[in-house]
């Protein structure tokens, strides 16, 4: 079955946790020090929140899957809706090792779509997603702001 995926950058993450878990009436499945993750039954959602954002608000949105099977099918539907598939493949991002895809909707919204396929104990350096993000957007990478030289700061925003 698949999970609607919702990402938003925040600016103050307990303040933010405090709010969500209240709106969700749920505690997050998840808490780093940049990160927290809420998997909600009803509705059916694997919601995230982080400090890395470009700007605050929504970052972007995504299809997780359950198995393999799913996330073909899933390829599958992003080739139909036309526009350009950037294949990321195997990364990890988020706590979590995944295998995904990338896709800007018509009104510019970055889609992901994934399988997570295991946990991870960082972030991630968000270079593949960067590279994805970067090819797919032309512009600066998934949740790294850039500093001081032109350089991008280490980190991704996918599930």
């Amino acid at each position: 079955m698949k999970r609607l995926h919702i990402h938003m950058a925040v600016d103050d993450l307990p303040r933010s946790i405090s709010f969500y878990s209240a709106l969700f009436d749920a505690k997050p499945a998840m808490v780093k020090t940049d990160y927290a993750k809420w998997m909600l039954e009803d509705p059916r959602v694997n919601f995230a929140i982080s400090t890395r954002g470009r700007q605050l608000g929504l970052d972007h949105l995504g299809i997780q899957v359950e198995n393999s099977e799913e996330l073909q099918e899933v390829y599958a539907r992003l080739h139909k809706a036309g526009g350009d598939v950037v294949e990321q493949g195997a990364t990890v991002c988020c706590y979590a090792k995944s295998e995904k895809s990338w896709i800007d909707d018509p009104a510019g919204v970055a889609w992901e779509t994934f399988l997570t396929t295991g946990e991870s104990t960082d972030y991630g350096d968000g270079t593949g997603e960067r590279n994805a993000r970067v090819a797919h957007e032309k512009q600066s990478a998934c949740c790294a702001p850039e500093v001081a030289g032109g350089a991008v700061a280490s980190a991704c925003c996918n599930s």
